[in-house]
């Protein structure tokens, strides 16, 4: 079969988001965890234009979604997940003749780091939930490992992707097959690292995002410490010198990093402007310090003409390991 992976700037049907729901786990960051989250979800179903559908677990986490969210258009939606990373653990939509197809995948734990229950089922829910035929692929995948152009082009990071803790003995090559088959893929561009400290051995997602057929933003570092710049600098070398499935050379965008910021431990926090999400008619960029917050909102404003762009914070959610894009799945439209 002739698939695609639409690009996250083409039309949504629905836009997917998890809602921190176990207090075991976000201890004393939930509230303001399930309060960022609710902003997000409001965000969306507004100036977003999106059909907000909002996955919590149990009735606690129901009652805290409904309360934040009542005055909205947000489904609330009753499912079974280990956390809120369904960028991960959901499935990745792709087109088929203009039919869309669930594409689910192995899942463990990030590397076998975290095992929770009910993890291994959200792809079956959403797909279930969206309509779409669940096509079960036997190879370990997150979803925030990859992005996507729309034409066929994949870009992502050797250290998520050929890491043994995935798929044991994998190579370029044997990626890149696997790729084409489930879904679709033209061509693979490979980066080196992700972010320090990033407990996903290095998604893309946090560190270079297609933003237009033949755009690549990547970050720029903030501060003279900024502890990830060689990262950055070799992640916009590396794509300055590719070319896209259809043969285009990139245009790279560089978008200020949130800079220096570290955890209790005095450890730095793969914080990431990168990890923006692209709603219909909006894009919703994680915000960690006002000052490089706004930097990044006024760069990416240039980038996306047709979108308001908003600024939200994620100080919390970023205890979890991720943000507004890790927590989220969108569903295309197809013909």
């Amino acid at each position: 079969m002739t698939v695609t992976v639409p690009a996250e700037w083409a039309p949504h049907r629905a836009m997917w988001v998890g809602f921190p729901s176990h207090a075991e786990l976000w201890q004393e960051d939930l509230e303001q965890a399930q309060q960022e989250v609710a902003d997000l979800a409001r965000a969306l179903a507004g100036p977003g234009g999106e059909r907000v559908r909002l996955m919590v677990v149990g009735d606690e986490a129901e009652a805290a979604a409904r309360a934040l969210l009542s005055d909205t258009t947000v489904e609330i939606v009753r499912g079974q997940f280990g956390d809120i990373w369904l960028r991960d653990t959901g499935p990745i939509f792709i087109d088929d003749a203009g039919k869309a197809v669930a594409a689910g995948f192995q899942f463990n734990g990030w590397g076998g780091k975290y095992s929770l229950e009910g993890d291994d089922v959200v792809a079956e829910q959403i797909a279930a939930a969206s309509g779409a035929p669940l096509v079960r692929n036997d190879f370990i995948l997150e979803g925030g490992a990859l992005d996507h152009d729309g034409n066929g082009t994949i870009l992502t990071t050797r250290q998520c992707l050929l890491n043994d803790n995935r798929n044991a003995g994998w190579d370029e090559a044997t990626a890149n097959a696997a790729l084409t088959q489930a879904l679709g893929a033209k061509k693979v561009l490979w980066l080196g690292k992700g972010l320090k400290n990033d407990h996903t051995d290095g998604h893309v997602d946090n560190l270079a995002r297609f933003v237009a057929p033949g755009v690549v933003a990547c970050p720029m570092a903030y501060g003279l410490d900024d502890p990830n710049a060689d990262i950055y600098g070799d992640a916009a070398k590396m794509l300055a010198g590719m070319t896209d499935s259809r043969g285009s050379p990139l245009q790279v965008v560089r978008i200020p990093s949130p800079g220096k910021l570290l955890d209790e431990d005095g450890e730095p926090i793969p914080a990431s402007h990168m990890n923006f999400l692209i709603a219909n008619e909006a894009v919703i960029v994680p915000i960690y310090a006002e000052e490089s917050g706004a930097f990044a909102v006024e760069v990416i404003k240039g980038l996306f003409p047709e979108r308001q762009v908003i600024g939200l914070p994620s100080t919390a959610i970023l205890t979890g390991g991720g943000s507004f894009h890790c927590i989220s799945q969108q569903e295309p439209e197809t013909a």
